[in-house]
C-alpha cells in the first residue's frame, strides 16, 4: 500500500461539525470521512475506477465452540 501523505484542510466550522456528525454516525474518524467522501466523488465522476470492494462476512461461531 502507498504511503499517505499530509495535507492541510481549510474548513468551515459548520461543514466540520456536519462531517464530525456523520463521521460519528458511521463509526468512522473524520478524516476517514473525508477520505470516503472524496473518493466516492471521484468514482462517481468518472476520474477513477473502483478496482476493489472489501466485503466482510461475519460468521457464527457459537456452533463451532460446543
Amino acid at each position: 500500500m502507498a504511503a499517505k501523505k499530509s495535507f492541510p484542510l481549510r474548513i468551515s466550522p459548520d461543514v466540520l461539525a456536519a462531517v464530525q456528525r456523520w463521521s460519528d454516525d458511521e463509526l468512522r474518524s473524520v478524516n476517514a470521512q473525508i477520505e470516503y467522501v472524496l473518493r466516492q466523488a471521484l468514482v462517481n465522476s468518472g476520474r477513477v475506477k473502483l478496482t476493489q470492494k472489501t466485503v466482510t462476512i461475519v460468521e457464527d461461531n457459537d456452533d463451532k465452540n460446543d
